[in-house]
């Protein structure tokens, strides 16, 4: 009775901070799983209407909203408008999206790789996406393709090979975060654990760029999960937040986090660590609760989002992340060879929201 009383309790704080997260979203962005909220729903009324439009000098304009609603950058949708004349892509233009501006203005070059080609010579060019910044160059290309086969009446759906992400480091990363997630419930040992460690950093992190964090967060909760293209970060998810009710707290960040992977291979370079009194972990221990409510607080409000671009996990996408935040990222896994795992321990904002999501809410204060 005890044991399913405290499922239920951990079942309802889970779905208030999903309330928490969705009200976020629409606090950010106006929109919940892809569908606009309140006030924007006159201006996506309007954008639906001119899906397709002409302008005086006879250019043709598409936008993508619609079209391309399903398609996903980091942050959510990324829609464009597709300028055709005489035939031929003049340019295109990126609408309003939530991306990381710093990620979004790398992947933006793509924006003209497809100007001075036909509809049908456009689609059938390979455009890779731009690296440090994968997820918002998916999304520009995502949009291109669905705008370009609405330009030549192409009512033939994407295949289901076409839906799926097939690139190696996405199916390397797949075949990592499953083994994060399923062999460490049954071998326990060090050799093991290490190379695991190993291969959440590479492949999860460094070449990869996949995480879990509060711009994840709000980006699914805004425009909703493109299943074919996010498997990594659902398998994560379901880490994070599920296997936490059937006992494994922690799991995602224990197991699977990149950061959280370096700064353990980082500790294991140096067995002697700083002895820290039990009064600084408790002050230590509180500052980042404080820090944590601080920031659900402004984010509830609808005041300075952009925290979330200074998440020590951007460091991983390094061609864009700003310098501050690589700094940071370096100088916490320098202290992880001295104290272990300080930033998990003492500031993860993300850390935190899963341990508010499978504890009790009395264990905060």
């Amino acid at each position: 009775m005890f044991y399913s009383m405290k499922r239920l309790q951990q079942v309802l704080i889970l779905a208030a901070c999903l309330l928490v997260v969705a009200v976020a979203a629409v606090q950010r962005d106006g929109k919940l799983i892809g569908r606009p909220v309140t006030g924007n729903m006159r201006e996506a009324a309007k954008a639906q209407t001119d899906t397709i439009r002409r302008l005086p000098d006879g250019t043709l304009v598409i936008n993508t909203s619609y079209l391309a609603k399903g398609v996903k950058g980091f942050g959510g949708p990324v829609p464009l408008e597709i300028y055709l004349k005489g035939g031929k892509v003049q340019e295109v233009k990126a609408l309003k999206n939530s991306e990381t501006p710093d990620f979004f203005h790398e992947a933006s070059q793509l924006l003209t790789r497809w100007n001075g080609k036909t509809p049908e010579e456009a689609l059938a060019m390979k455009v890779d996406g731009v690296s440090g910044a994968t997820y918002s160059s998916q999304g520009i290309i995502g949009n291109m393709q669905q705008g370009l086969r609405y330009a030549v009446r192409n009512a033939k759906e994407p295949s289901f090979w076409d839906k799926l992400d097939l690139r190696a480091k996405t199916l390397a990363g797949l075949v990592v975060v499953l083994m994060a997630a399923v062999v460490p419930l049954f071998v326990r040992k060090r050799r093991y654990r290490i190379f695991q460690l190993l291969l959440n950093f590479v492949v999860l992190g460094l070449w990869g760029g996949t995480f879990l964090s509060w711009s994840v967060f709000i980006g699914f909760m805004s425009g909703g999960i493109n299943v074919w293209v996010s498997l990594i970060p659902i398998v994560m998810l379901v880490t994070a937040f599920i296997y936490p009710l059937f006992g494994k707290k922690n799991y995602y960040c224990t197991h699977i986090c990149p950061l959280g992977s370096i700064q353990e291979l980082a500790g294991m370079v140096n067995h002697k660590k700083w002895r820290m009194s039990h009064r600084a972990v408790r002050f230590l221990d509180r500052f980042r609760n404080l820090l944590f409510w601080v920031l659900m607080v402004l984010m509830l409000a609808g005041v300075w989002f952009q925290w979330m671009d200074y998440e020590l996990f951007v460091a991983f996408i390094f061609q864009s992340a700003s310098l501050v935040v690589i700094v940071l990222a370096l100088l916490m896994v320098l202290i992880s060879v001295f104290v272990p795992r300080p930033y998990c321990r003492f500031v993860c904002p993300t850390g935190s929201f899963f341990r508010l999501s499978a504890s009790p809410m009395k264990q905060w204060f």
